[in-house]
C-alpha cells in the first residue's frame, strides 16, 4: 500500500514522515531524490543544460538551483519544460524504490506537489499536513535564515492553496502549535496496518 504525504512549505510534512520512519515504515522523499538526480543523472544534466544553458550547473558540476529558479519562476513555459525533464526521472526512481520495499505493509512518499490518490499516480491514500500560514512563515524564517519574508510569501503564493489541498486529502494531520502530532500519526499507522491486511 502506498501513502502520499504532502503539505505547504513549513507545514511540517518532513517531521510527519520522520515519525512514520520511526515506526519502521520506509519513506521516499521525492523532493530530495529530485535534487540528487539533477546532480547525478547525466541524461537530466544534458537536458537541463540544453534547456537553460551551461550556467545551470556550477564549475564544479553542482546543480545551480538559484540560477535555474531565477529562470523558470518568471517563465511558466520553461518551468513546465524543466518539470517534464525531472518528473519522469523521479517517477522511474520511485518505481524502483517501491519494488525494493514491496514486502512492507505500506510505504510513505513525501512530495510538495501531489495529485489525489489514483489520479495519475500509484498512491492509495494521501495525507495532507496542515498548519496556519502565520506558523508556517515563522518556521521557515527560523529554518531558512537566508530567505527574505517576501521570498517566503512568494513561495507560499506559488503553491496550491489550502482549499485545493483539502480536495486531495484522504486524511489530514494538524501540525499546529496546540495539537499533539504523535497520536495522529499512530492512529493512521494503525489504520494503514489494518487496511493492508485486508
Amino acid at each position: 500500500m502506498k501513502v502520499g504525504v504532502t503539505g505547504g512549505i513549513g507545514s511540517g510534512k518532513s517531521i510527519v514522515c520522520r515519525l512514520f520512519a520511526c515506526l519502521d515504515i520506509p519513506m521516499y522523499d521525492a523532493d530530495s531524490r529530485a535534487k540528487w538526480l539533477t546532480n547525478h543523472d547525466p541524461a537530466i544534466r544534458e537536458a537541463v543544460i540544453q534547456l537553460l544553458g551551461s550556467e545551470s550547473y556550477t564549475l564544479d558540476g553542482e546543480y545551480n538551483r538559484p540560477y535555474v529558479s531565477s529562470q523558470v519562476f518568471k517563465d511558466p513555459d520553461l518551468l513546465k519544460k524543466l518539470n517534464a525533464i525531472i518528473h519522469p526521472a523521479v517517477g522511474k526512481d520511485t518505481d524502483g524504490w517501491l519494488e525494493k520495499n514491496s514486502y512492507f505493509p505500506y510505504v510513505i512518499k513525501e512530495a510538495a506537489i501531489m495529485n489525489k490518490a489514483g489520479d495519475n499516480n500509484n498512491l492509495d491514500f494521501v495525507i495532507v499536513v496542515t498548519a496556519s500560514v502565520e506558523l508556517r512563515l515563522s518556521r521557515i524564517r527560523n529554518r531558512d535564515k537566508n530567505r527574505s519574508e517576501a521570498e517566503i510569501k512568494s513561495i507560499i503564493e506559488r503553491q496550491i492553496s489550502d482549499e485545493e489541498r483539502d480536495e486531495i486529502a484522504d486524511f489530514k494531520i494538524d501540525n499546529g502549535e496546540n495539537v499533539a502530532l504523535i497520536p495522529q500519526v499512530l492512529k493512521l499507522h494503525k489504520l494503514f496496518l489494518e487496511t493492508s491486511r485486508k
